[in-house]
């Protein structure tokens, strides 16, 4: 393939010719070089609460200036956010907002913190980067909502201008990423693992999807390599599925199935497991591993109480995350 480039950026090591794109449609061989087509030009710009990331270990009651880019490297069958996350850049209404733009309007919003979410922040990874900076040097903090799918170098990196990050990790099988995401489930869980060792405020979220990766053993296998790899203070959120793109068959995730993977994690001895996208359970509050005591109340999105000092319960017991 004459003048042809490969990516590096991600697993999928695409190789594309001139004036072709990768997989994740957003990265373009220009005469030899690749160019990131939506850097500074972002699809979808909201100032939301941190608990929806879903962060709830990391400045709770604070807005969170949220961003995404079109496109994704993932095709998950299931995606959400799918009508900008699997389209050409393209076809997607898009704002001007270069990097400092975005800072200064988090600012403006009096955001405690910039979040690289909704699409993901591995395929618009320069624009992630630069602004990721400009927010460091004006008291800002990063967040990174995804999926984990990026090679070690550039995994590195985003890692040491962040300061939390919520991470999909969709199934514990190679099997569902490569069907469901078409992905493997390697590199993601070598990106978990590097995330927990950078030092950043770490939570992992599992979408349960009925028939898919719902059953007993896939949970318990779930939770045991969470312990075993990151550690019981890792807060879990099992997460409820809905259907949307192409499984509109599957219906929404029982919230008894939900409540079971909650009971699973906690007997397996995880210190924070939460239920998501699902109001009438539980799984909601923190409370203290050591203790017991309620250290916070959340409803739906907002945190309503906190009982937190110094990032300790008053048993002295610390709690794991940042908190002001």
């Amino acid at each position: 393939m004459s003048n042809a480039v490969q990516c590096e950026l991600c697993p999928k090591f695409c190789i594309i010719g001139h004036g072709e794109s990768g997989d994740c449609r957003v990265r373009i061989n220009i005469d030899g070089k690749l160019v990131a087509t939506t850097f500074g030009f972002p699809c979808a710009v909201h100032c939301d609460p941190v608990e929806k990331k879903p962060l709830y270990h990391f400045l709770p009651n604070t807005k969170a200036f949220s961003i995404a880019a079109a496109g994704c490297n993932l095709h998950c069958l299931n995606c959400q956010n799918w009508e900008i996350s699997q389209c050409n850049p393209e076809d997607s209404e898009a704002y001007s907002l270069p990097p400092a733009d975005v800072v200064s309007n988090a600012l403006k919003y009096e955001a405690a913190s910039i979040a690289y979410t909704y699409t993901e922040p591995v395929v618009f990874y320069e624009y992630t980067c630069e602004t990721a900076k400009i927010a460091k040097e004006k008291n800002l903090k990063n967040i990174l909502v995804t999926a984990g799918y990026i090679n070690p170098k550039p995994w590195a990196k985003m890692l040491s201008l962040a300061d939390a990050a919520n991470i999909n990790l969709k199934g514990i099988s190679d099997d569902f990423y490569r069907k469901i995401c078409g992905a493997t489930i390697k590199p993601v869980l070598n990106a978990i693992i590097k995330a927990a060792e950078s030092g950043i405020v770490l939570e992992v979220s599992n979408l349960i999807i009925p028939t898919l990766n719902d059953k007993e053993d896939d949970i318990k296998k779930l939770v045991k390599w969470i312990k075993f790899n990151l550690g019981k203070e890792i807060p879990l959120h099992f997460l409820r599925f809905f259907p949307h793109y192409k499984m509109k068959n599957l219906p929404p995730t029982p919230p008894k199935m939900l409540e079971n993977a909650w009971d699973i994690a906690k007997e397996e001895g995880l210190a924070y497991v939460y239920i998501g996208n699902l109001l009438d359970s539980k799984g909601h509050d923190t409370d203290c591993p050591a203790c017991g005591k309620k250290l916070v109340r959340r409803v739906g999105m907002t945190t309503t109480e906190v009982n937190i000092k110094n990032g300790k319960c008053s048993c002295g017991k610390e709690i794991y995350g940042l908190w002001n």
